[in-house]
């Protein structure tokens, strides 16, 4: 076989290789890149000259596939970017030093890298145009049940007062009759922990009149620490903070505020091991300030995280939660024009972060 015939020979294996590596990646699924890139790797290195004595590393983030062997003293390699950032790469390698790479090998493989890259960034922007479309349904959902949720506060309001005043009434003239006074207790006490329920709706659906200001929130996360301290010698829970500037100040409503960081900090207990830690961070950037709470419990499961800010969500036994906590904090965050992101810790637990504009 003549020069011009060796030389037709290779391009035609690396166009095939560039044909069977388009083709891999228009038909790859997403969720399996080792398996799409293993063939990438096998199509690859029969494109080379001397296949049988070229290994290929194809490299992306902790993601790594080999085929043959990797020797970085005879290698030609081609980076991989993902929106402009170098991600991964492609290292060709031949395990005899005295033969040598084509020029035209250097071009494949930049090629590949290439046809890589862009079949990563568009995996990128269809995850992100999903995950955007979920929080845009959820904001939706939660709109909506914040009116209904107003409305049925209002309705409510009324009706209870009235309930709890002629209670009280009777129980004054009642006072001779002691099973009465009992009954007339119950209901009393039964009436204020429904209108107190009614008090968390109106937080979540942003009814509740708010008085905003300058505050420091570092006093009030101490503040909330020395009043939930029995609750947590009770639960046989401890706690650190990691706060280290003295003021963290935002423009916000002081008893909304403390809402926020008391019932975070209730839930975290709730949901930590005896001797567990719960950990409360505060810090700021150029805009914001951030407050996390981490806890040492279980962790949420993939329907938690999705529904967590729900009204009447919970993973509590029937009985121990209203499911009203965390979407008034919700509701509280939203109106302030902050978020909240729910996620769980790589090791154990949750993490709860509130970002609210300064």
């Amino acid at each position: 076989m003549n020069a011009t015939e060796e030389a037709l020979k290779e391009r035609i294996k690396e166009l095939t290789c560039l044909y069977e590596v388009s083709s891999i990646l228009v038909n790859a699924d997403p969720e399996y890149q080792e398996e799409t890139f293993q063939a990438i790797a096998f199509s690859l290195k029969k494109a080379f000259q001397f296949p049988e004595y070229t290994g290929i590393l194809i490299r992306k983030g902790k993601t790594q596939i080999k085929t043959g062997f990797s020797d970085n003293k005879a290698s030609i390699s081609s980076p991989i970017y993902l929106f402009n950032k170098e991600e991964g790469a492609i290292v060709v390698s031949l395990k005899k030093k005295e033969m040598s790479f084509l020029r035209e090998e250097q071009q494949l493989i930049d090629n590949i890298a290439l046809k890589i890259g862009d079949f990563l960034e568009r995996v990128a922007i269809k995850k992100n145009e999903s995950l955007l479309k979920r929080q845009m349904e959820h904001a939706d959902r939660l709109s909506i049940l914040g009116e209904l949720t107003a409305g049925i506060a209002h309705e409510l309001n009324t009706p209870l007062a009235n309930i709890l005043g002629f209670a009280e009434l009777l129980k004054e003239s009642m006072a001779a009759d002691k099973t009465a006074a009992s009954d007339l207790d119950k209901i009393i006490k039964n009436t204020i922990f429904s209108r107190e329920v009614v008090k968390k709706l109106m937080f979540f659906a942003c009814a509740m009149p708010k008085e905003k200001k300058h505050i420091n929130i570092v006093p009030h996360i101490y503040d909330s620490l020395d009043l939930l301290e029995a609750t947590f010698r009770k639960e046989q829970v401890s706690y650190q903070v990691k706060i280290e500037e003295e003021a963290l100040v935002i423009q916000a409503d002081t008893v909304q505020i403390t809402q926020i960081i008391f019932n975070l900090i209730i839930n975290a207990i709730y949901f930590s091991p005896k001797n567990g830690v719960v950990t409360i961070e505060a810090f700021q950037d150029t805009e914001h300030i951030i407050l996390k709470i981490l806890d040492e419990g279980p962790g949420l499961s993939e329907e938690a995280l999705e529904k967590v800010f729900q009204p009447f969500f919970t993973t509590k036994p029937t009985g121990e939660g209203s499911g009203l906590g965390l979407s008034v904090v919700h509701g509280i965050v939203a109106s302030h024009k902050g978020s909240i992101v729910a996620q769980n810790n790589t090791d154990k637990g949750a993490i709860f972060s509130v970002r609210l504009p300064k």
